[in-house]
């Protein structure tokens, strides 16, 4: 984005409106201003049509947040950055919900409001080395659609804002890195980052990885250890898969919440933590509070804010950064050279449905860098029964017990194919090299076609029989 980019400001204070307009000036923006919230939204409806809009919190008439919503509501799209000479912790929620981008408390320097700027104004305008961030070892934040963009521009905000956030999506789609990220653009990212699965660690065992525990608090507690919410003071920790916490502790970690204090298991000494919290689930929230299997105090207080990370099917134009970005990646790894993205590669994998989010194209990708079959991995990309990819026909089509016609067409193909695997095989005298020339397929699909359809297992079979 150019310097000659169009910015509204809108502030009720002469004194700041001639300030900031010079710093934006100097940089050589085209400033436009207005004095009020009622001004800026008349702008425009008129047809005003700025890059980004410099909105004040407090102003006469109706404030900043009443007009960040009639300007976003006249125009979705828009880009607002929001100013204050406070730093409230709900003003600022509330502007997130609301969709401002970013959030700036006066008195700011030049170089903050620069990088707040730069930042709002190159996020449509990125290119694919920008849409990559690392945020941890080996943990990569990607954003390539308008749906991921978003997600990080809430994320640098929530950032600065302690208070716990709920981050929602399903199984795969990257809420341990999104925590990761939040936790990077904290004034908390040069202390510890702690994960803790919920479901993961058995029940009784999870209270004393939480809160620690005294010697003799149980059976084999023959010292004092330390919890990960002790070990993680004053910096973040991430509870994943909060649902499957169990309801006793789940009271315990509302107490943490509230008020920072916890006692280890066989201690009655009260221990003061400082700990932001992150907290995971890929659960049905309202199923999960009418069934008491999530507290709703604890919903309520995890809720502070939510972030709604969507699946990978709902953001396809980032299938070619994350294949391209995790080739790279995975080849480094492996010490394996990369291999090619193809074109019908690609167009397989756009059209794919992938079920299983990031997790799943991960490992289809680890598993086509050792195998390095690109026929091999376009079946797997096929939806069909007993392949690995059978799940993924998931928008519609039913199984083969349930009958339906896809799932016949579908039966019909994979009977003929087998069919034309078996012929082969039996001309060749079950030589599979030759057999996989005859088919016009590699040795490694044939490999892998005589597996999906139990055909060594049918030939063993014939064996016993004949003998």
């Amino acid at each position: 984005m150019s310097k000659a980019a169009k910015i509204l400001l809108v502030d009720d204070e002469p004194g700041m409106l001639r300030y900031i307009r010079t710093l934006l000036e100097v940089d050589e923006y085209k400033v436009e201003t207005a004095t009020t919230g009622e001004e800026a939204v008349l702008a425009i409806e008129k047809g005003l049509v700025p890059d980004l809009v410099l909105l004040d919190v407090l102003m006469p008439g109706i404030d900043g947040l009443e007009t960040l919503e009639k300007l976003r509501a006249a125009r979705p799209t828009l880009k607002v950055v929001m100013l204050s000479c406070v730093s409230d912790t709900r003003k600022v929620v509330q502007a997130m919900k609301l969709g401002a981008q970013d959030y700036l408390t006066k008195p700011f320097q030049k170089a903050e409001l620069d990088k707040v700027i730069s930042l709002c104004l190159e996020a449509g305008t990125r290119n694919f080395g920008s849409e990559v961030e690392e945020v941890a070892d080996d943990t990569f934040f990607i954003a390539a659609s308008p749906a991921m963009l978003k997600i990080r521009s809430q994320a640098a905000l929530v950032a600065h804002v302690d208070i716990p956030v709920l981050l929602l999506g399903e199984s795969g789609t990257g809420k341990e890195v999104l925590a990761h990220l939040i936790h990077k653009l904290s004034p908390r990212a040069h202390r510890t980052f702690l994960k803790v699965n919920c479901a993961a660690v058995p029940a009784d065992l999870l209270e004393s990885e939480l809160f620690g525990y005294e010697p003799g608090a149980f059976t084999g507690a023959t010292h004092a250890k330390p919890g990960k919410f002790e070990l993680c003071n004053k910096g973040t920790i991430l509870l994943d898969e909060i649902g499957e916490m169990p309801p006793l502790l789940q009271a315990k970690l509302l107490h943490v919440l509230q008020d920072g204090t916890f006692s280890r298991l066989g201690s009655r000494n009260v221990v003061k933590a400082d700990v932001r919290v992150l907290a995971a689930t890929n659960i049905n929230i309202q199923e999960a509070l009418a069934r008491k299997l999530l507290r709703e105090d604890l919903y309520y207080r995890l809720n502070a804010f939510t972030m709604q990370l969507p699946p990978l099917r709902d953001r396809k134009e980032e299938i070619p950064v994350l294949l391209k970005h995790g080739m790279a990646r995975m080849a480094e790894r492996y010490a394996r050279p990369q291999l090619p993205l193809s074109s019908a590669l690609l167009d397989g994998c756009m059209a794919y449905h992938w079920p299983g989010n990031l997790r799943e194209l991960n490992n289809f990708l680890k598993r086509y860098l050792i195998l390095g079959d690109e026929t091999l991995a376009l079946m797997e990309l096929q939806p069909r029964n007993g392949g690995p990819a059978a799940q993924a026909a998931g928008s519609g089509a039913q199984s083969s017990d349930g009958g339906g016609l896809k799932s016949l067409a579908r039966n019909a193909k994979d009977g003929a194919e087998a069919e034309a695997i078996r012929a082969a095989l039996d001309q060749t005298n079950w030589n599979r090299k030759q057999a996989a020339v005859l088919l016009q397929i590699s040795y490694k699909a044939l490999l892998y076609k005589i597996k999906q359809y139990g055909l060594g297992e049918e030939r063993s079979q014939k064996r016993s029989a004949g003998a």
